[in-house]
């Protein structure tokens, strides 16, 4: 079972099954990671990088690469979190500011906790 590890203003770590996404185990760990579109491919929002393991998972589609054009400071390592797989391997992730700010605005209850 595959380690996952969310760097953004907080640290997590969660073990998730292969085959499901980024975004679906950031939300199990509570990682802050955006998702307005709720993880339909139509925004940019769970904008992550992959520091880790980036060469294990699936192959950026073209959909996903049009969405990444709408990101703010798109590296080689980045990914959407709703299009990636989680395979066999650890993962480290780094949450984008982009993302963080966004789950943000999606929960601002949790403004002031900081």
């Amino acid at each position: 079972m595959p380690t996952l590890r969310f760097l953004g203003d907080e640290s997590w770590t969660v073990d998730v099954e292969e085959g499901v996404t980024v975004l679906e185990a950031a939300e199990i760990c509570g990682a802050r990671v955006g998702s307005s579109c709720g993880g339909q491919c139509a925004c940019s929002t769970c904008h992550v990088y992959v520091a880790k393991g980036l060469d294990t998972l699936n192959e950026i589609t073209e959909q996903e690469d049009e969405r990444l054009d709408m990101a703010f400071d798109v590296k080689p390592e980045s990914r959407l979190g709703c299009q990636t797989v989680v395979g066999h391997q650890d993962l480290d992730i780094t949450i984008s500011e982009e993302s963080t700010k966004a789950w943000y605005d999606e929960h601002p209850e949790e403004r002031n906790k900081q």
